[in-house]
């Protein structure tokens, strides 16, 4: 009998060739209204016993081909936990190779994050003494939800998944909301009371909840909108801007994944040729501060100082540092493994960007000076 193979539940992205008893061609769906495709999200179904080999064929023609080489694919037997898998790239596809002893099998770029888990750490939030508003409506009409917590007087404001494939801006999502909820911890208790912390979490929901790499439902990259955004075509970024400029940014860090780069790095605003001096020592403090504290954080590899080209000045890091004078911070994780902080088995995870979440809580604090 041959494989079953669908993606039709929220966040998934497949589409099907032709399948066979073990072996399966496959597709990965471009972004609606957009050119971008790499996030795959999938199921197998009757792979029990069968060592499969799914051939994504379309590869080559994806955002990020660069990405591929040394990439593990990520499955999961029960649907919740996730390890990686045998992959190769070659002439263009993706193979991904597994042994399955589960009838039903899952498959995905990088351990999805769904729209019912973001709900359930949202609630939790409120529920533990944050702060719950909805900032605006998506061009679907989804929530663009916010948490704040704290009573100081600056502003740190943290923006997550305007690329709805990064699903681990999510898990570091997670990890940064366990620790800033935990009344005993000391550095959690330092930074509430240094400033108020504002937690956008999923920005781009509707690209979530269709299964795209990083478009919303326009078709737009929201981080490319911050210099002056649609409110037809980007809302969401549009929400997120009128909310900091009723409240004012002093530090502003957008979390990411990065499909190439095996490294969990940050590109800040002290690159901009516009940085003032002030602005360049917060990015140096949040820098040092992360060394310290996490071992999957490195400053060597990271994106040129001219990333971004002509549209550097619309990404959120340089737009909200030159807007507000701001502190500006992207945070990178991989979607490989971390050269730094390897895991044979998981690569970087889930977990890892759980924990990265929760280390990076004293390098704001020293970001704010």
């Amino acid at each position: 009998m041959a494989l079953q193979i669908d993606a039709g539940f929220e966040c998934g992205n497949i589409l099907v060739r032709s399948a066979g008893e073990a072996a399966a061609d496959l597709a990965i769906r471009q972004d609606a209204n957009g050119s971008w495709f790499q996030w795959f999200y999938f199921r197998v179904r009757g792979a029990a016993g069968r060592h499969l080999a799914l051939r994504l064929v379309n590869a080559g023609a994806s955002a990020y081909p660069d990405g591929w080489p040394g990439y593990r694919a990520c499955v999961s037997e029960d649907g919740e936990a996730w390890t990686r898998t045998e992959t190769r790239y070659e002439a263009g596809v993706l193979e991904i190779r597994h042994a399955a002893r589960a009838d039903t099998v899952w498959f995905a770029y990088f351990a999805p994050y769904g729209l019912a888990r973001h709900e359930r750490l949202l609630a939790r939030a409120a529920s533990d003494g944050g702060r719950r508003d909805v900032l605006g409506r998506s061009v679907d009409g989804r929530p663009i939800d916010r948490v704040t917590l704290g009573s100081g007087p600056r502003q740190v404001w943290i923006v997550g998944r305007q690329h709805s494939g990064e699903t681990m801006a999510s898990w570091w999502m997670e990890g940064a909301l366990d620790r800033l909820l935990d009344p005993a911890d000391t550095v959690a208790a330092s930074l509430l009371a240094a400033a108020q912390v504002h937690l956008a979490p999923l920005v781009n929901i509707d690209g979530a909840a269709r299964g795209h790499l990083r478009g919303n439902a326009a078709g737009v990259d929201l981080n490319r909108q911050w210099h002056d955004p649609d409110p037809a075509r980007a809302p969401e970024v549009a929400a997120v801007l009128a909310a900091m400029d009723r409240f004012g940014v002093d530090v502003s860090l957008d979390v990411h994944g990065d499909e190439t780069l095996p490294h969990v790095f940050v590109d800040g605003s002290d690159v901009d040729p516009q940085t003032t001096p002030a602005q360049a020592a917060g990015v140096a403090r949040f820098k040092s501060a992360l060394l310290q504290a996490s071992p999957a954080f490195q400053t060597t590899v990271g994106y040129p100082p001219t990333y971004g080209g002509e549209e550097a000045p619309g990404m959120c890091t340089r737009a909200v540092a030159r807007r507000f004078g701001a502190v500006g911070l992207t945070l990178e994780m991989p979607f490989k493994d971390s050269l730094e902080a390897p895991d044979p088995v998981a690569g970087w995870s889930a977990q890892a960007s759980h924990q990265l979440g929760r280390d990076t809580l004293p390098a704001l604090l020293a970001a704010l000076g």
